[in-house]
């Protein structure tokens, strides 16, 4: 049985079964990234919710695992070496688990790096773009008097949203087949519509590209379940 204690996150949040990858999350566009890919892949894991309307991510336990204190993050007992590791940094988790499975990632390089590039993309513009949007439609943002700001990043969201729509032209997917690419970026693209009330601001349902691959990618099983991962208490 793998000894997690070494991990002072396990102490705050114990796990209930140590020989399972703990995952360590909110069902949020970076959190939802991680469940999708578990479910996707069949690895037993065992969730843990962080709540981060609580600050529980600045837990010095949790911490401890994630120095940036953002979720999400995992702890996986039987690590490459056989021994447990942590990652951290949703990006980096959907490389590990992918290559830790053989699964959603091309072997063919000149693919592998395409489908990373993309992933890439979603780290670095669509969540932090889209999740400024949202902070600017839905939470403290929205009674700022000046709408400069919403006005920014609503622009910077609709030309990223181009970006993506021109590259699902006659695709089903984002590059080739179903791939860590498409679990980066489905939970930030569903969130414009469904957390942020994004739509109409940004034109959404215009993206006839992205709408089809949206209803393609929310219709795998994995992914309706992901969302929903870890639970929020009812």
């Amino acid at each position: 049985m793998p000894d997690l204690l070494s991990f002072p996150i396990t102490r705050r949040w114990p796990a209930s079964y140590p020989d399972r990858l703990q995952l360590y999350a909110a069902p949020t566009p970076n959190g939802v990234k991680v469940s999708i890919m578990l479910e996707e892949t069949g690895l037993a894991y065992e969730p843990h919710l962080i709540d981060i309307s609580n600050n529980e991510s600045k837990d010095p336990a949790f911490v401890s695992l994630n120095p940036n204190g953002r979720i999400p993050a995992i702890i996986d007992p039987a690590g490459p070496d056989g021994r447990p590791i942590a990652v951290w940094e949703s990006g980096a988790i959907l490389i590990y688990l992918a290559d830790k499975t053989g699964q959603l990632m091309p072997s063919a390089p000149a693919r592998r790096y395409e489908t990373l590039s993309w992933v890439f993309f979603q780290m670095s513009a669509i969540g932090p773009i889209f999740g400024q949007l949202g902070f600017f439609l839905r939470w403290g943002g929205k009674d700022y008097e000046d709408k400069r700001p919403l006005q920014r990043f609503a622009e910077e969201s609709k030309r990223l949203l181009d970006v993506l729509d021109r590259q699902l032209e006659g695709r089903d997917w984002i590059v080739d087949n179903y791939s860590i690419a498409d679990i980066a970026t489905l939970g930030w693209v569903n969130a414009l519509g469904k957390s942020y009330a994004a739509g109409d601001i940004l034109g959404l349902s215009t993206y006839s590209n992205i709408q089809a691959w949206l209803e393609r990618g929310l219709a795998r099983p994995a992914v309706q379940r992901g969302l929903r991962i870890p639970a929020r208490p009812a």
